[in-house]
């Protein structure tokens, strides 16, 4: 319990820190409202303590360490980053009607929406490698890591949902401004630009 105070401390600072994931939430509070983003942060949070219980289970080490497992879902993890940018930049280069651009089933389905965020946070490599480095620092030496890892797990994934939707109902609180033609084709190019950015990053690192 000692250390807990130190681990809620990096986890905001994490959190804090550019990426898909804060990427994802702004895209979707911006173009569709607070309320929008609620099923993609849960996705990601769904996603997030997957890869906890892996690696309290040792799977994330055995990622860290396979270099086939690790190239596989750095393969995938660039692919869906990859993809999603382009969805973006094709939404964007589609132009606008009176409604606006039209969006696709997956956009407008809540389900699609935590789908996801899961997904993107699951073909996260470095969300393996984060794992397995971060938090042996935070478990006892003698005592249940699984039950140890899944706690501090759910500490993580209540902070983070809480930074994320406050994050986001600012963010949505100016949708009808970000919802302009103009400055929704902007969002939708930078926002594609940052995804194919992270795609090529995740594709292009060893480790």
């Amino acid at each position: 319990m000692s250390t807990l105070p130190a681990f809620l401390l990096a986890v905001v600072l994490i959190s804090a820190s550019p990426g898909p994931a804060m990427a994802l939430i702004l895209r979707r509070a911006a173009l569709r409202g607070t309320r929008a983003a609620v099923p993609t942060v849960l996705g990601l949070e769904a996603g997030l303590y997957l890869w906890a219980l892996a690696a309290g289970a040792g799977l994330a080490a055995l990622v860290a360490a396979s270099g086939l497992a690790y190239l596989v879902l750095r393969v995938v993890g660039a692919v869906v980053l990859l993809g999603l940018g382009l969805r973006a930049w094709h939404s964007a280069w589609k132009g606008f009607g009176q409604a606006g651009i039209s969006e696709s089933a997956g956009e407008r389905s809540a389900r699609g929406s935590f789908l996801e965020g899961l997904l993107v946070q699951l073909a996260n490599p470095k969300a393996a490698v984060f794992m397995f480095a971060f938090y042996p620092q935070f478990v006892p030496q003698h005592g249940p890591v699984l039950l140890w890892t899944a706690s501090l797990a759910l500490a993580q994934v209540c902070l983070e949902t809480v930074l994320y939707l406050s994050l986001a109902l600012a963010v949505g609180r100016a949708a009808l401004w970000f919802r302009r033609p103009k400055v929704r084709r902007g969002l939708e190019v930078s926002s594609g630009t940052v995804m194919v950015g992270l795609g090529l990053r995740v594709a292009a690192t060893s480790r």
